[in-house]
């Protein structure tokens, strides 16, 4: 119950300091990220398996490049 309270109170100081249209703002503000966050995840794990295809493409390249070297 004191939760709750709280958090009414909370509420009602931002209201009163920021007004609504500007803790309504907060509120969406807030939804959004934690809606994004699942997303920055995915594109996190995306960043690692392309950096390590890269290298493994990268280090193919190489070994390609100096084999042509030798070779002329």
């Amino acid at each position: 119950m004191i939760g709750f309270y709280l958090t009414t109170t909370i509420i009602i100081l931002m209201v009163a300091y920021a007004g609504i249209e500007n803790t309504t703002n907060l509120f969406v503000y807030i939804n959004l990220q934690i809606r994004y966050l699942p997303l920055r995840v995915r594109m996190e794990f995306m960043r690692r398996k392309l950096k390590r295809q890269l290298d493994i493409d990268k280090e193919g390249l190489m070994n390609r490049i100096q084999k042509n070297a030798k070779d002329s």
